[in-house]
């Protein structure tokens, strides 16, 4: 019985990830951003979201695993790490952010994905993982680049 509601307790203390936001930023040589929808033009995907409330988890740091895949399937990492996930098994992820999170309130989180290689057309899925659960899920779409792309 203990072990039953110790993962009850488990699993709603996961956090839960909404309003996910990605966007494709161009930077220009003085450093300014404007926002594009041309992979051609974007030097880096900006991706934001909140944690919802949550009454169960207690207030501290917590460890989210971000996994970006790009259109061709496989998934941006600049570290090569891994974590495990309680569904799909072993996974690479893109980033790893701790968040200071504190209990019943909402937290909002971005971070900058900064790629070495030009992006290229389709969709980039941002997949949010805390707890071994995903807690949200998001699609950004890169247009080809040119005047009827």
């Amino acid at each position: 019985e203990k072990k039953v509601l110790e993962d009850k307790v488990d699993v709603a203390s996961t956090l839960h990830a909404s309003q996910i936001g990605i966007g494709a930023f161009s930077i220009s040589n003085s450093g300014k951003e404007k926002e594009t929808t041309r992979a051609k033009k974007a030097d880096l995907i900006r991706v934001q979201f909140v944690l919802d409330e949550n009454r169960v988890t207690p207030s501290g740091n917590k460890e989210l695993y971000v996994v970006v895949t790009g259109p061709d399937g496989k998934v941006i990492s600049e570290s090569n790490g891994t974590f495990t996930t309680r569904e799909e098994g072993v996974k690479t992820y893109t980033n790893k952010i701790g968040v200071n999170y504190e209990q019943g309130k909402i937290v909002p989180v971005n971070f900058d994905l900064k790629k070495t290689d030009r992006y290229v057309e389709g969709d980039y899925t941002i997949e949010i993982y805390h707890n071994g659960f995903r807690i949200g899920k998001g699609v950004k779409t890169l247009k080809k680049g040119g005047l009827f792309g």
